[in-house]
């Protein structure tokens, strides 16, 4: 959003060292910047500063993990980790353990991506659309991937036209509606998150603007829980639809079904 495209000195930095890097390289595509403007966005010099504060904190960690004297950092991440897994156990069972490095990675880029904002002369990625849709879209990909490979490309489809027992009559119905359902889970998770960050950040700008330090404060401690909140709902929720879509539903000869490996749980819109 072009409210929150306020100046930040690191991005006019990368700018600086990036931009006539990759000047040359667009305009091959016929993209060209214009002057005055930022080849590099604010949301995308953000990201980067995230991934690439993950990637220099894994180095840092993986030469100094230890079984017998763990660090806090060590602890703190651990325990992290912990409760990503004991939902994943919960809805999934235990092999919702193999989606953990994807389910793991969404849940700190966004958890972090929201408390960047709160840092003086940075934002958050999180409130702009861009980035909160190319997360939804990531997770919404990966679920129906990993659907498909648990279920065939047939049998995957199939569970679109609705429960088992259903009449063959009401599954174009069942298949439109889990359609629409589907795609909205991009708007969903996409716009949550946006419009809490968004709403957030614009917040405490007009604040600052009009009784800075002292007045802000109150909303920026509120952050830290919304921040944290809303990066534990769209992890909860890329897990409840993975559930949905991983999850084989059978049938003895008497019609009673049920499902291995996991604990049904109502889907999630």
């Amino acid at each position: 959003m072009e409210q929150l495209e306020h100046p930040l000195l690191i991005v006019d930095w990368v700018n600086a060292l990036l931009a006539p890097l990759l000047a040359p390289l667009l305009a091959l595509f016929g993209v060209h910047a214009e002057p005055g403007h930022h080849l590099i966005p604010n949301y995308l010099v953000m990201s980067g500063l995230i991934v690439l504060g993950f990637l220099v904190l894994g180095l840092i960690l993986r030469s100094r993990l230890s079984v017998e004297h763990p660090s806090r950092a060590q602890i703190v991440l651990e325990d992290m980790v912990l409760g990503v897994v004991g939902m994943l156990d919960q809805f999934i069972g235990p092999k919702g353990r193999r989606f953990l490095p994807l389910v793991g990675a969404l849940g700190a880029f966004i958890l972090v991506g929201n408390y960047l904002g709160l840092v003086p002369g940075f934002m958050a990625p999180t409130s702009n659309i861009n980035v909160t849709v190319g997360c939804a879209i990531t997770a919404w990909v990966y679920y129906h991937f990993q659907g498909i490979k648990a279920q065939g490309l047939i049998g995957y489809i199939r569970h679109f036209g609705g429960p088992a027992g259903v009449p063959a009559a009401m599954a174009p119905i069942f298949f439109v509606i889990e359609i629409i359902s589907h795609l909205s889970r991009v708007l969903s998770l996409s716009l949550r998150l946006f419009g809490n960050i968004f709403g957030e950040e614009l917040v405490i700008m007009i604040l600052a603007m009009i009784i800075p330090f002292l007045i802000p404060l109150p909303m920026m401690a509120l952050g830290l829980i919304t921040g944290g909140l809303q990066a534990f709902i769209f992890v909860l929720l890329t897990i409840i639809y993975l559930q949905g879509a991983v999850v084989i539903e059978h049938h003895d000869d008497h019609g009673a079904h049920g499902a291995h490996d996991a604990h049904p749980v109502p889907a999630a819109a």
